[in-house]
């Protein structure tokens, strides 16, 4: 009895080692293919899905805002030329009246190398001299050329101005009055052309920028072409549209 049971462990231990074998095997490979076998996590792609939509949506709100802000410099930039440009014509104007009350100046001071003719010194030929510059210095105020205080001026005599002298001379005087006067005139208008003109290159140097900044802003929302690789892109991007979230842009 004894030596049948022997006989059946014996006989059976090879066919349950075999099947033990087969088992252990079938679970290695099992266990090889799910660890070589990528995982699928759809989680990642999922929550990228949002976040891809949100910076784009901050992109475009960003390219429409310095758009905005670039059509606003460009406007300013041309305000601030047209401005500049009416400076320089004034500035131009005044140096023309300069350079003609200069000539008159220099032709009577020429002049007043001749002796001047006598008259007698009488009261009424003061009193003729008198009402002569009078009326010059009226004259050259409603042209312009001499203020209201100097007028004033002329009209007291004071502040060097002398009605017994005779015309001639009253007239070289009142010659390099109102060059005196045109030249602070250009002075002043030559000053405004040149703020005018710095105005005009910031503003036009603001637009400058900002074309460039919207031209790049609208560049990073078009779609890349098929035959372009996913690392390469045909128009730069500048970091400022890259990597900062919207923002209002500045007009210039």
């Amino acid at each position: 009895m004894s030596q049948t049971a022997l006989y059946h462990f014996l006989t059976s231990v090879p066919e349950a080692a075999a099947i033990w074998s087969f088992l252990l095997l079938l679970a290695l490979g099992l266990l090889a293919a799910l660890v070589a076998r990528p995982e699928r996590d759809p989680a990642p792609d999922a929550a990228a899905e949002p976040a891809d939509a949100a910076r784009r949506d901050d992109l475009v709100r960003y390219a429409e805002e310095v758009a905005v802000a670039a059509a606003g410099a460009a406007q300013t930039a041309r305000r601030r030329r047209e401005r500049w440009l009416a400076e320089q014509d004034e500035a131009d104007r005044a140096w023309t009246a300069y350079d003609e009350a200069d000539a008159a100046a220099r032709r009577l001071a020429g002049a007043a190398a001749l002796a001047a003719p006598r008259t007698p010194r009488t009261p009424a030929e003061y009193a003729a001299r008198e009402r002569w510059l009078h009326h010059a210095a009226m004259t050259a105020h409603w042209r312009g050329d001499l203020t209201a205080r100097q007028l004033a001026d002329v009209l007291a005599g004071r502040n060097g101005w002398d009605p017994r002298r005779h015309p001639a001379e009253q007239e070289i005087v009142l010659a390099r009055t109102i060059r005196d006067g045109r030249r602070a005139g250009w002075e002043s208008a030559a000053a405004r052309e040149r703020a005018a003109w710095r105005d005009a290159e910031l503003a036009a140097e603001a637009a400058r920028t900002l074309a460039a900044e919207a031209y790049a802003a609208a560049a990073a929302l078009r779609p890349a072409p098929a035959h372009a690789s996913a690392t390469t892109s045909t128009v730069p991007v500048p970091a400022s549209v890259r990597n900062a979230r919207w923002r209002p842009a500045r007009v210039g």
